[in-house]
């Protein structure tokens, strides 16, 4: 499987060149390798982006963030779009 396809039930984590700086709002991204800067728009969002790297898949970084099942695929497609702009990668690869 290509590691640039969101798969939901593989291991995630924030990028190894990429800081979150919290905001009120949720956080700031800035990536160091493309110097692209770009927002998490909610703190729940932040939570999972956070909880990724403490969970074996995405979907439990969900449960573990408290993202309300109703909800969750919303969440699902913004960690797609996270990974397709590099903020977030699968585990085991840099």
């Amino acid at each position: 499987m290509s590691t640039d396809q969101f798969a939901p039930d593989r291991p995630y984590r924030l990028s190894s060149s990429v800081a979150l700086r919290p905001e009120p709002f949720g956080a700031l991204v800035y990536d160091f390798t493309t110097r692209k800067l770009s927002f998490l728009k909610t703190q729940l969002l932040v939570n999972v982006v956070r909880e990724l790297e403490n969970q074996p898949d995405a979907r439990s970084a969900l449960r573990s963030a408290e993202v309300p099942e109703a909800e969750q695929q919303r969440y699902l497609d913004a960690l797609a779009g996270l990974l397709s702009a590099g903020t977030i990668e699968a585990r085991g690869t840099s």
